[in-house]
């Protein structure tokens, strides 16, 4: 019987890298082979990540799946703290393009199987001695695992051109390792029966390449995944970089080959774009001042219907508290006895002496400070009080009073606002009512309609 793999094995693939990404949290990541790009669609919601790029000679496929990399909604909505731009390009793995090197990670997943055994080494030479990335992720079908398969004429995939044994997989990857100064451990997804492992291995097995620091230092260590280990070959001491070796190429150097060509680019928003953030920002005080807005306006209708009844304000408060406007305070000589507060500028504090909204005019004012102590979004952002002024100052959706002590919002706009959504609270609920008459009397005939049996009884 044929293993059955759940997650399939394609899926499993893709973890492995994604467990990776999160482990390592490489910024530059490109995707060799990329096909529908079903890899990068995942790895784009790691945000630790900056740069995707995709690469494969088939463009039409790729045109088809590139939208998908776009920013949705979302992103929009909540930018991330860091930047991400992504990029696909057509062309070959066998072509030199200046603009895939110095990546953090590459991976190259089922890729190599299609190419023919003689385009292997300019392969090796174009990966890690051009393209040279600090990691790298080959995975290929490994053909011990294949007896397991029945039925199977030939390869895995009629575009096969090789299915490499776990030993043949291995030599070449410790040769490209040695050659170009990394290390290779080997793991693999797709597990046999326990009883089969140690025969057949993995029906993927996967290559792991960590370029070694120009000084000879030690290495990252793997790690696991889903309990497959990195492990180094039987008889696997540390691999030495032999004289004169390849490597990353010195900075600089190189010809500046640009052979691929740009079929799709996008950049994310991110906060540290400036008006990014300043949009962020303007919209959570716009938010936030006429959620404050519409809280004092709903204790301000409460105080005035306890006092219809004759009851006071609520709790207690008084009437310069629940709504303290600029006439209070001028002209008057009075004290608050209950709260010791002099009338005048201290009546616009809450009890526990933070600045409340008031009102001058037709408008209304919620002082920014209490605006930004509601939001800690707002204080995560701005850092402080004086830099969200400065970054609000200029923007013309806010209007802040000459002494930039409050957000100035238009009472009657407020009020509209308020009525509009009472209208349609209020038609709602009619249609609500109607609509439960209206069961009412279907359930009152159809109660009094004898039923079926007692007509057929009589």
């Amino acid at each position: 019987m044929a293993p059955l793999f759940s997650p399939s094995v394609h899926s499993q693939r893709h973890q492995y890298v994604l467990d990776y990404v999160t482990r390592n949290k490489p910024k530059k990541v490109a995707d060799l082979g990329c096909c529908d790009c079903s890899l990068l669609r995942k790895l784009k919601f790691h945000r630790e990540i900056e740069f995707l790029c995709g690469v494969d000679l088939d463009g039409a496929t790729m045109r088809k799946k590139m939208r998908d990399l776009a920013p949705i909604p979302a992103d929009y909505l909540q930018p991330a703290a860091t930047p991400l731009a992504v990029e696909l390009y057509v062309g070959s793995v066998l072509w030199r393009d200046a603009r895939l090197r110095g990546f953090d990670l590459m991976t190259s997943l089922e890729l190599i199987e299609h190419l023919h055994l003689e385009d292997v080494a300019p392969f090796t030479r174009v990966l890690f001695g051009f393209m040279a990335p600090a990691a790298v992720i080959v995975s290929t079908p490994n053909a011990d695992f294949n007896p397991l398969f029945p039925r199977m004429p030939g390869f895995r995939d009629p575009d096969h051109k090789f299915e490499w044994t776990r030993a043949e997989f291995q030599s070449w990857a410790l040769a490209a390792a040695a050659q170009y100064g990394y290390e290779a451990e080997f793991t693999g997804v797709g597990q046999a029966e326990p009883h089969l492992h140690l025969q057949v291995g993995f029906c993927t097995q996967i290559a792991v390449f960590q370029r070694r620091p120009a000084g000879g230092g030690g290495r990252r260590s793997g790690g696991r995944r889903g309990g497959a280990a990195l492990r180094r070959p039987a008889g696997g001491a540390a691999l030495r970089r032999p004289a004169g070796g390849g490597g990353a190429p010195a900075a600089g150097g190189g010809e500046e080959t640009f052979s691929y060509t740009l079929l799709y680019s996008v950049s994310y928003p991110s906060l540290r774009d400036h008006n990014v953030l300043r949009g962020c920002l303007v919209s959570e005080v716009l938010y936030w001042a006429h959620k404050l807005c519409g809280r004092r306006r709903l204790e301000d209708r409460d105080r005035d219907r306890d006092r219809d009844r004759g009851r006071g304000s609520p709790a207690g408060r008084t009437e310069r508290e629940m709504w303290p406007t600029e006439e209070y305070g001028e002209g008057e000589e009075e004290e608050e006895e209950e709260e010791g507060l002099q009338v005048g500028e201290d009546v616009k504090r809450t009890n526990g002496g933070q600045l409340e909204s008031y009102r001058q005019g037709r408008c209304v004012c919620v002082p920014l400070d209490r605006v930004w102590s509601c939001c800690r979004r707002l204080r995560e952002l701005s850092g402080s009080l004086d830099r969200l002024r400065l970054f609000i100052a200029d923007d013309p959706l806010v209007t802040l009073s000459p002494d930039g002590f409050a957000v100035v919002l238009d009472a009657e706009e407020e009020e509209e606002e308020e009525e509009e959504e009472e209208d349609a609270r209020s038609v709602e609920a009619s249609c609500l009512h109607v609509k439960n008459e209206e069961e009412e009397e279907n359930w009152e005939d159809h109660r009094d309609s004898p039923s079926p049996a007692a007509t057929l009884c009589s």
